[in-house]
């Protein structure tokens, strides 16, 4: 379910098919998300799973975003 939920926040913030998104897909490179974009994409993540991401840097796959929602 968080994995769904990841994959749409980030197609709603990038113009990339929600289908085109794995647990693999590395942010930067694959989805050439930029340092704003990614703000926004945690951002929106925090607020529909109600948790605080410390460290942005680290953040480099959907998996990892995905790891963080469900700790």
């Amino acid at each position: 379910m968080a994995f769904e939920t990841i994959q749409d926040i980030i197609a709603n913030r990038t113009d990339i098919d929600r289908d085109d998104i794995t647990s693999d897909t590395d942010l930067r490179k694959d989805l050439g998300v930029d340092s704003l974009d990614l703000f926004q994409i945690m951002t929106d993540v925090e607020d529909e799973f109600g948790i605080d991401i410390d460290s942005p840097g680290d953040l480099r796959t959907v998996q990892d975003l995905v790891d963080l929602a469900e700790a």
